[in-house]
């Protein structure tokens, strides 16, 4: 199996001529009868090895975490970081490993956030205020740590996980400024979402063919922002509060439609999934009230499941129309919306 990046490299290394890799793309595009772009390719595995390393490396790190627990707080998380950057310099910049990427990218900007944490003593601080300035302190460390890892190894999550850092530090102190945190934490999340959102349009606006690395950063920021956008959104409707009713059900369908239609247009699903368990349970309430309970859940699950496979199964064409319908100067920003034969664009 060979992703997107390996051609990349391939091209890059002279093993592949730039037609070659087109004319490969093509291929895979007409007989999978949707553009390149449609796949929304992101890598994650190559093959078992993937796995097999990150069960080692899981287990390596874990062990760290625990003898440096026995030295102190700090140590926990400083060996774990240690430990990590050090495997990233085999398995990430050298091997180009996916899977093992991913988890000891989190364990070295989640170790640097645990080393923060330890030499704060945050868990001996009975003042809220000065709790509140030490959590978003550790959070900007966890953030400084992803910017420093993503500029040695450029491993396509980090950005996300620079994002989410650096807007858990901006929630966590605007929050603690406001008269009711918790109620502002709800908006503030949404904010954070939509603005998460913009960014990763801006990374998907510079790849539309979806041929570089850029693509997959986008594609882990829209990750981000779609449970941060749609839980705030569909919490204020007490959708989950247990008794949603026939009018909060049918506004959580209208906005899961919406939001249908805003994934075809950006081609990104991400946001279609992180509204599924509200979805589910609004029409679970729907059925309900006409129906048993088991009767509901079935009918609601099946008409979801239904409705999402056929939206996979012509994904290509309704997108056509959607984005054949918005202005010229919004297509042109969106990835292509037809199957013709794309043109290499250099690698970054």
């Amino acid at each position: 199996m060979y992703s997107e990046t390996d051609l990349q490299n391939a091209v890059a290394a002279g093993a592949l001529s730039p037609e070659a890799a087109d004319a490969l793309r093509n291929h895979v595009s007409q007989t999978r009868s949707s553009p390149v772009a449609d796949e929304e390719h992101f890598r994650l595995i190559t093959g078992f090895n993937d796995i097999f390393v990150s069960i080692a490396s899981v287990l390596l790190l874990v062990a760290m975490g625990t003898l440096g627990g026995m030295i102190g707080d700090v140590f926990a998380g400083l060996f774990v970081a240690v430990s990590a950057w050090l495997l990233a310099e085999y398995f990430t910049r050298k091997r180009r490993m996916a899977l093992p990427s991913i988890i000891l990218m989190v364990a070295f900007a989640g170790g640097v956030g645990v080393t923060a944490a330890g030499l704060l003593q945050i868990d001996q601080v009975d003042n809220e205020t000065t709790a509140t300035i030490f959590t978003s302190i550790i959070a900007a460390s966890a953030a400084l740590a992803s910017y420093f890892h993503w500029r040695r190894f450029m491993v396509p999550i980090t950005v996300a996980a620079l994002t989410a850092t650096a807007a858990a530090a901006v929630v966590t102190m605007i929050a603690s400024a406001m008269p009711d945190p918790e109620n502002a934490v709800i908006w503030l999340v949404l904010a954070a979402g939509i603005v998460i959102f913009l960014i990763a349009m801006r990374w998907d606006m510079s790849d539309r063919d979806r041929k570089t690395r850029r693509s997959d950063v986008a594609f882990w920021l829209h990750l981000l922002a779609a449970p941060a956008i749609a839980h705030p959104i569909f919490s204020q409707l007490g959708v989950l509060d247990g008794d949603a009713g026939i009018g909060r059900a049918l506004a959580v369908v209208a906005l899961y439609i919406a939001f249908g239609l805003v994934a075809l247009a950006i081609d990104r699903r991400a946001i279609l999934v992180s509204g599924l368990a509200y979805v589910l349970y609004a029409l679970w309430e729907l059925f309900r009230i006409s129906s048993n309970i088991e009767l509901g859940v079935a009918l609601a699950t099946l008409v979801i499941g239904s409705a999402l496979l056929m939206l996979s199964v012509f994904w290509t064409p309704i997108r056509n129309r959607i984005v054949s319908g918005l202005p010229a100067d919004l297509q042109s920003k969106l990835p292509s919306v037809n199957t013709i034969p794309i043109t290499h664009q250099p690698a970054s």
